[in-house]
Parts: C-alpha cells; sequence; structure tokens
C-alpha cells in the first residue's frame, strides 16, 4: 500500500511525525491511502488506538484526510476549485464593481518604458550567467524600502505577489503545518495555503489590521506563519497604524521562530504610512508588488527579507524559472523613475471615490469599511440576496464567500470603475439591497 515507506513509532507522535517526514519527503504522495489504523497497529505492535490518535493529529493538522469506509489518505493538492470561481459575471448594461482591477486610467503608459527598455537590451542582449535581479531594480527597490523603514535584506525580484509567498512559504514549512491569515481576506491568499498542503488558521481583523488578541490566540495555538497586508487589505480596505504595529509587535516577540510574511500591495496607490512589522521574528519576508499601480500585467514584485529566507527563495527559484525577466525588470525601473506615476493623486483619486462612497453609505445607514485602497466592505446579512438584489439593480459586486473563512457575511466593492456621479445611485442600491443589518465587526 505504502511501496517502499515504512511507517515507524511506538507513540502516537512518533507515528504522526513519521508520516510527516514521508509527506515532507514525497515518498508519501498526494493522495496515497494509507493503512487501516488496526492493520498498522498490529504492523507496529502498539494500541490501535495509538494509532487512533496519531491519524487524528494528522487530520488536525491537515496532512491527511478520512473518508469513512474509505480509509485515510494523504491529503491532495493542489486545491480544485479556486474562490476566484465564485464570481458574479456582469451581463451587458450591468456595472462590474466586483473584479477588483485598478482604474486603468491611473495607469500609466508603457510604451516608452518598453521601448527604452527594447533600446536598452538590444545594446546588451541578457544572457544566461547574469544576476537575476538587475541592479538598477534592486538599488531602487531596496532604497524605497529603506525610505519606509523596511529593515535591510537582499532583494529578490518574484512574478507578482503571490509568487513571492508562496516561494517564502515552501522555503520553510511542510505539509501539515498551520499558517495565520487575515479573515475576511485575500481568496487567493485562501486558496494557496491548503493548496499547498498548509492549514489555513483564521485571524480576526478590524480598520487597523489583526487583532493582536487573535494573532496571539494563533500563535500560542502553533502557527508556524503568520501573513499580513500593512495596507489596502483585500476585501476590507484595513492599514495598520503606529499603535497597532507597536502592539502586533509585542505578540511577536513571544514568538521569534515564527515566519512572518508582510504583503504591502498597496504600495504607491495609498496614503498612508507604513509601519512595518518586518524584523519583529527571525524569519521574516516583506514584498511588495507594481500591479496596483503600475498594471497587473507586468508580473513584478520585490522581495526582501532575512538572508536565510532570501537566499532559500533565490536558490530554489534559480532551478525552476531561473529569473523574472530582466526585461520586464527594467521596465518596472523606468517606471519608478521617469516620474509617469504620481503616487499621490493616485491615492487620493482612490480615496476620494473610496471615502465618498462609505460616507453615503452610512448616511442611509449602511455599515462599511475602507480605510486605504480601493475597496468597499459591507457587512450584509444575506450575502446571496444582497449580491442578487444589486445585479437586478445594474450592479455586480463580489460575493464575500470568495474572501471569508469564519467571518460573517459580507460583499466587496471595487471602486476603481466609479464616477461621482455614481456613488449616490450605487449607495441607494446597497442600501435597499441589504436592509436593515445589526452592526458587525467584520473579523
Amino acid at each position: 500500500m505504502l511501496g517502499e515507506y515504512r511507517i515507524v513509532g511506538r507513540r502516537a507522535s512518533e507515528i504522526a511525525a513519521s508520516v510527516e517526514r514521508g509527506v515532507g519527503s514525497g515518498d508519501l504522495a498526494p493522495g496515497q491511502l494509507l493503512p487501516p489504523m488496526r492493520e498498522l497497529a498490529a504492523v507496529l505492535g502498539v494500541n490501535p488506538n495509538t494509532v487512533a490518535a496519531a491519524y487524528r493529529t494528522l487530520r488536525e493538522r491537515g496532512v491527511i484526510e478520512t473518508a469513512g469506509r474509505r480509509g485515510s489518505r494523504v491529503r491532495p493538492r493542489p486545491a480544485s476549485t479556486a474562490r476566484g470561481s465564485l464570481r458574479v459575471e456582469a451581463p451587458p448594461g450591468v456595472r462590474d464593481l466586483g473584479a477588483g482591477n485598478p482604474d486603468p486610467a491611473l495607469l500609466p503608459p508603457l510604451g516608452e518604458a518598453f521601448a527604452a527598455t527594447a533600446g536598452e537590451y538590444a545594446r546588451e542582449p541578457g544572457m544566461y550567467g547574469q544576476a537575476s535581479v538587475d541592479p538598477e531594480f534592486a538599488a531602487n527597490a531596496r532604497a524605497a524600502l529603506d525610505a519606509d523603514g523596511v529593515p535591510p535584506g537582499p532583494v529578490v525580484a518574484a512574478s507578482g505577489s503571490l509568487d513571492a509567498i508562496e516561494r517564502v512559504l515552501m522555503a520553510h514549512l511542510k505539509p501539515g503545518d498551520a499558517v495565520a491569515v487575515e479573515d475576511p481576506g485575500w481568496g487567493s491568499m485562501l486558496d494557496l495555503v491548503p493548496a499547498l498542503g498548509l492549514r489555513p488558521v483564521p485571524v480576526a481583523l478590524d480598520d487597523e489590521g489583526p487583532l493582536p488578541d487573535a494573532v496571539a490566540h494563533a500563535l500560542d495555538a502553533g502557527v508556524r506563519a503568520l501573513v499580513i497586508t500593512d495596507r489596502a487589505q483585500n476585501p476590507t480596505g484595513a492599514a495598520i497604524g503606529a499603535e497597532r504595529a507597536r502592539a502586533l509587535r509585542d505578540v511577536l516577540a513571544g514568538h521569534r521562530d515564527v515566519l512572518l510574511i508582510e504583503d504591502d500591495h498597496g504600495h504607491a496607490i495609498v496614503d498612508l504610512p507604513l509601519y512595518p512589522l518586518a524584523g519583529a521574528t527571525d524569519r521574516w519576508a516583506f514584498v511588495r508588488s507594481v500591479a496596483k499601480a503600475y498594471g497587473p500585467d507586468l508580473r513584478v514584485a520585490v522581495l526582501t527579507g532575512d538572508p536565510v529566507t532570501t537566499d532559500r527563495v533565490s536558490g530554489r527559484q534559480r532551478l525552476g524559472p531561473g529569473w523574472v525577466s530582466r526585461l520586464l525588470q527594467r521596465t518596472v525601473v523606468h517606471l519608478w523613475t521617469s516620474g509617469t506615476v504620481d503616487p499621490g493623486a493616485v491615492a487620493r483619486a482612490y480615496g476620494q471615490r473610496r471615502d465618498a462612497l462609505v460616507r453615503a453609505l452610512a448616511e442611509r445607514g449602511v455599515e462599511a469599511h475602507g480605510r486605504s485602497g480601493m475597496n468597499v466592505w459591507v457587512p450584509v446579512a444575506d450575502e446571496t440576496g444582497a449580491v442578487a438584489r444589486l445585479l437586478h439593480a445594474g450592479w455586480a459586486v463580489a460575493p464575500g464567500a470568495r474572501f471569508r473563512m469564519a467571518a460573517p457575511q459580507g460583499i466587496r466593492l471595487t471602486v476603481s470603475p466609479l464616477a461621482d456621479a455614481d456613488i449616490g445611485p450605487l449607495a441607494d442600491a446597497v442600501a435597499a439591497a441589504v436592509g436593515p443589518v445589526k452592526p458587525l465587526t467584520y473579523g
């Protein structure tokens, strides 16, 4: 049943650890059927209750799953259905506020930057053996990180935020490890964790970011990693302020061995200062993509962190894609240095739309959250009904199920497509769709 791999151990903890070693090494493949508990107990010479306890531990850690009489198997991955499929398609005549895209009018034209990069490439083509990170890309990225108080660390280029986060998680964790994630949180992040064979643990938040008590509870329960969004949290717009950052640092101080990952995807589209937590633990990573400010299709993100983390990520990257296109890195450098994007103006544009919508909803008695970024989160009592009624009224919004684990129901509205004239009609439609709702803490 298990091929050449042999599960060993006399105590439940030893048996569970043996299975985890097999999963981590690949000797026990995803979907692998494990021996029945009585059969394994006989082989090991232990009580069946001992094996039952080991299997229970493995299920709780997300390493295996049990399907009644069909037995226990190593948990399959990746996840078969992404949360992104839980979306409402906007038919003709319906305004789409659910896709989560930036406003194309606020993105810079790319022609000049690509042309400049192509000219440089014609003079000096990129070849094998060159540094994986363009020196100017690293220098400019590091200067911006220094200005925001992010601790020193090597710079790695990744293919977007999610690619960077995945590489960091895989550099340190093994299947079954628990990862604390924001709830509600980025749907792709909630998909990624179980797809890697890891176990997501929800952490509640408010407008200032993750609640310190919720983080402390997750850490005390044994999570191996914590993923936090600094600003423009998706879907709620939360942003970590100075006081919350101090409180979270105090919590992390007692758990130096936890892997901390910060996602600052809102860089250059928010006007709130950054209060990084990086350095509060021994293993940390800080990720900053260019998607929202310069264009999602550029697929470039900056990753920095402690030397062990960045070395593991860059080393593994060399064995796969090798590097993120230096053509794209150089294009991003031109965008950073050309002055074609005014981050302050972009942040104000999103902020005006977001704040106007939150105010309009408040005037109509509707609770809404949106401290930063391009999204507004509205708690609702009936998520499905609210989405359907808004669609009938001409507005497609994102159902909260895409972003939730244990958090109460809600809907996400992206303000990117909105003009001033849209705010009142949209607020009226939302108020009519959600009805009276008891105020909620959305974490």
